[in-house]
């Protein structure tokens, strides 16, 4: 079971829409690195996502993961705890870069037992999930647009993303609710657009189109903010961009600032946080759903795979982004009629395709390959 091989592939995604946005800008792409670990009988693959408000960047995430080669090289793959602590001790930080050998590591050692991932992190309780999907910044009618075309493909459940004006932000919610009628779920994601008095003023004013969720309606840095809008409206508000770690979570359901929070495997460094993340909102009774990071189908399938096995992970979670993405160089998941379902297979059940379908990095970085021996 030892690793002997840790190979870094840098890649850029395009977009189906060349003019998505969000509150933080526009992103026609995304771009993220995939690491690939083998031993001599199978491989495993991890991916990390360049997200820059995030706090990563593609260059970043190449150094760093060319920083862990030689500490992963020689090691067991069934000792992953062991592996991930000495990442800790030599690199404060870097939790996206982590999480891609994180999720790397077990996806190798699921393969090697021949079970799916899930098994190997306490087994399946659902083989499905519900499908959220993420409406980009438009005028209202083009989100109205848009929410239809979703819908008619199978999707019951909307995020309509917001970007602090308020006004223009309700109007979205009501022209996307008269376009899908009252049985499809909508929840509002301001990626942080919001003062605390203006969150307050516009989820009132949503709240009359049936939305059920806010998500980070306030600064990252403004808690006291997030804890009073929680206090202060009858929607239930969820924190994202403020639960990028486990002290970050654990702050959040200890003080009770949010109703729900957003977990993303890439931000909390890996596969084992983020189980000790869902143990904590378990504990402290705060609602939990694996959160959009958006990037190949690799990413997806390691959250599927949490998804269907976390006990609290029971309500609409967002791995269907992959479905926007152009040139992706893993097949083997794809959403029907709105609901993701568990691949089959051992690990995360995706492999990769043939890599002349993927879109390259435009700065052309070099794989690094490092091979034991």
């Amino acid at each position: 079971m030892e690793i002997v091989a840790f190979d870094v592939e840098p890649v850029v995604l395009k977009k189906d829409d060349p003019e998505w946005k969000f509150a933080l800008g526009a992103k026609p792409n995304t771009e993220g690195v995939i690491l690939r670990v083998a031993t001599a009988e199978a491989e495993g693959f991890g991916y990390a996502s360049a997200t820059a408000h995030m706090g990563s960047i593609k260059s970043t995430l190449v150094a760093e993961l060319g920083h862990f080669r030689a500490l992963v090289l020689g090691s067991r793959v069934d000792e992953i705890g062991a592996i991930m602590q000495l990442l800790d001790r030599r690199l404060r930080g870097a939790p996206q870069a982590k999480a891609a050998v994180d999720c790397a590591l077990h996806d190798l050692l699921a393969r090697i037992l021949n079970v799916p991932l899930a098994t190997l992190i306490g087994g399946k309780r659902r083989s499905e999930v519900p499908i959220l999907r993420i409406l980009a910044i438009k005028s209202p009618d083009k989100m109205a647009v848009q929410a239809r075309l979703l819908v008619d493909q199978g999707y019951r459940y909307l995020k309509i993303k917001v970007h602090g004006d308020v006004d223009e932000d309700v109007a979205r919610v009501a022209a996307i609710r008269a376009e899908v009628g009252p049985d499809v779920h909508l929840t509002i994601d301001a990626n942080q657009s919001y003062s605390p008095k203006d969150a307050v003023t516009a989820i009132l004013k949503m709240a009359d189109h049936g939305i059920e969720l806010v998500e980070q309606p306030v600064p990252v840095e403004d808690l006291e903010g997030l804890s009073l809008v929680t206090k202060l409206v009858p929607i239930a508000v969820e924190a994202d961009e403020a639960a990028g770690s486990l002290a970050e979570v654990y702050d959040l359901a200890k003080h009770r600032r949010v109703d729900a929070i957003s977990l993303k495997i890439p931000k909390l460094g890996g596969i084992r946080n983020t189980l000790a993340a869902a143990a904590i909102c378990e504990q402290a009774g705060i609602r939990y759903r694996m959160g959009a990071a958006v990037g190949s189908r690799l990413l997806s399938s390691f959250a599927i795979h949490l998804a269907c096995a976390l006990p609290g992970a029971q309500y609409a979670c967002e791995l269907g982004e992959f479905e926007r993405l152009l040139g992706d160089p893993f097949g083997g998941l794809s959403v029907e009629d709105g609901v993701l379902r568990l691949p089959s297979g051992p690990g995360t059940g995706v492999e990769k395709v043939d890599a002349g379908t993927s879109d390259r990095a435009a700065e052309n970085y070099e794989a690094i390959t490092m091979t034991k021996g």
